[in-house]
């Protein structure tokens, strides 16, 4: 009771970080109530302004990245029809658009965007999969992402997700601070980290007590549901892509996703900033493999704010209208609001800018500096 307390402490003081008087009130509770496991009460304004860098900070400049091209040769691969390989050749770029990739792969961007990821970084070949294999199980988590029509959390927001974490894997070497089973557990992450999701909150779970909230005991309800779907999926022989692997390497890379896709439960965020941020301080901090890519996950799920506008708006307007879904579930259910769910009374510029401050700009700093220490010892003189 005493940790639990403590922790609590512990957001309750970065969210006093989140309470200066420019914020609105109705931002200040969507802000406490998303990204802690509890609603915290005002508090004073800090004296103390966050320190600003920008996000391309975060972003380094590639160092190895010729390698990352490495293709295997084989006729068994899946064909990609020629408007998908145009739109795949800006993959490596910051502000791809998955957008495009939907629109020229007949809205299957999981399938043609995994499945070139995969390839690119030799995990075909390295574990053995078949690639029958692997198109049935990307076509399988596709389906699944589709299956409420989410505006925002779907297939897209996977692959965009899945894009963006290739581009901190190969533009700032950190690839080759993984080894192969590392990376093909962290794309494999990004790839199903939302598998299902159902549109809503895992707070609109709990208070409407759903089945899934049922299941779970109200804890990460639907990063749970995400990780124990998509493994039942592998579990099915004809989307089996980890059938090569030993039984160390499969229990190695289920307990990496799991820890990566867990991780991506808002309601961690401020412990996870705090937890990096204490251990980087350290004379020689040691930075373990599962927290660096949980870290990595987190920030490329929350990115968009730091692409291209266009990209981010679009993006912003499709996040708003789950929200706004969600508000009319809970008129209907006769439950409250969620913060940023009524249609009516939603200030959108004021919720994306204390997104963008206080979550997004301090996740990519600390990310930054994370990078900064893993990778020094593999950098080139």
């Amino acid at each position: 009771q005493t940790q639990n307390n403590r922790r609590l402490a512990d957001e309750d003081d970065e969210l006093s970080e989140v309470q200066p008087d420019a914020v609105p009130p109705e931002v200040r509770e969507w802000l406490a109530s998303t990204f802690t496991r509890q609603l915290a009460t005002t508090r004073k304004k800090s004296d103390e302004k966050p320190k600003f860098r920008s996000v391309a900070h975060a972003i380094r400049a590639g160092i190895f990245v010729d390698r990352i091209y490495r293709r295997v040769s084989s006729t068994a691969l899946m064909q990609f029809p020629p408007e998908v390989v145009r739109v795949l050749k800006t993959l490596d770029d910051w502000s791809f658009d998955v957008f495009a990739l939907a629109e020229a792969g007949n809205c299957q961007p999981v399938k043609y965007l995994g499945y070139d990821l995969l390839n690119r970084y030799g995990m075909i070949h390295k574990f053995k999969v078949p690639p029958a294999t692997l198109e049935t199980f990307l076509t399988r988590i596709e389906e699944g992402y589709c299956r409420f029509r989410n505006p925002y959390h779907n297939n897209l927001h996977a692959a965009d997700v899945a894009q963006t974490v290739h581009h901190v894997l190969c533009q700032t070497g950190l690839m080759h601070w993984l080894t192969d089973l590392e990376i093909f557990a962290t794309l494999l992450a990004a790839l199903i980290h939302d598998y299902e999701h159902t549109g809503t909150t895992n707070n609109f779970h709990v208070m409407s007590g759903s089945d899934t909230a049922m299941l779970y005991n109200d804890r990460a309800v639907l990063e749970n549901h995400h990780i124990s779907a998509a493994f039942r999926v592998l579990k099915e022989d004809d989307c089996n892509v980890l059938q090569n692997l030993s039984r160390d390497e499969f229990r190695e890379l289920r307990t990496l996703i799991i820890d990566m896709v867990l991780a991506t439960d808002m309601s961690f965020h401020f412990q996870q900033l705090k937890n990096m941020r204490n251990l980087l301080t350290l004379a020689e901090p040691q930075v373990d493999k599962s927290k660096a890519l949980s870290l990595v996950l987190h920030c490329c799920d929350i990115s968009h704010p730091a692409k291209r506008w266009d990209i981010h708006h679009k993006w912003t307007m499709l996040l708003l209208e789950e929200f706004f879904r969600q508000g009319d579930l809970e008129r209907e259910l006769g439950l409250p609001f969620s913060p940023l769910c009524d249609r009516n009374n939603t200030l959108v510029a004021e919720s994306q800018i204390g997104f963008i401050e206080f979550i997004v700009e301090p996740s990519m700093t600390v990310c930054a500096d994370m990078l900064e220490i893993v990778l020094a010892p593999i950098a080139p003189i």
